[in-house]
């Protein structure tokens, strides 16, 4: 084996306990979920918001939240390390986001859209994106109260990424694009 591309151990990865990582400071974004049906993906959300140090995660309607079964399953412990919080709309959830001064960009295509890699979010607000339902995307309404959408260009046939998968990519840009800028 050699030694260079030796798979690290778990105690070789430097993680913060699950108290340190709340104290941490987190990059400036909310993810919020517009009516997610699978606490799986809800769960997997967790899992990326944890590992690009996101601020927090607002599940809105029906979308499940910890402790729900599938969530805990899914997120690996990520639910105790993420600040969440249930809103019953999705639309009150955002208008309090913009009153506290977010960005509010959806993770839709829409006309206009923007693609993920010419997204440039402004370096002194604070971001909150908006992912959607598993069958219908994010909704008019949400889209409707948004600052713009951003897309995740493809180049096959379905033009559909899984919630998880579509949070996982958009966190993942997000963080190259917003990572020294971190809440205090």
């Amino acid at each position: 084996m050699e030694q260079s591309r030796r798979k690290l151990l778990n105690n070789e990865l430097g993680r913060p306990s699950a108290a340190s990582f709340r104290e941490m400071p987190k990059l400036k974004i909310v993810v919020v979920l517009d009516l997610i049906r699978s606490g799986l993906n809800v769960g997997s959300v967790f899992r990326s918001a944890d590992a690009f140090g996101v601020e927090k995660i607002v599940c809105c309607g029906y979308t499940p939240c910890p402790p729900h079964r599938e969530v805990l399953k899914s997120a690996l412990g990520a639910t105790e390390t993420v600040a969440w919080q249930h809103v019953e709309h999705t639309s009150e959830a955002l208008q309090h986001l913009k009153n506290e001064g977010y960005a509010l960009f959806a993770v839709e295509q829409t006309v206009g859209s923007v693609a993920l890699d010419q997204w440039q979010p402004l370096a002194d607000r604070p971001v909150a994106l908006v992912f959607g339902n598993e069958v219908n995307g994010v909704s008019q309404e949400a889209i409707d109260l948004c600052d713009g959408t951003i897309e995740i260009q493809q180049f096959g046939s379905k033009h559909s990424l899984n919630i998880a998968v579509a949070a996982g990519i958009t966190l993942y840009a997000a963080s190259l694009k917003l990572g020294p800028q971190r809440a205090e």
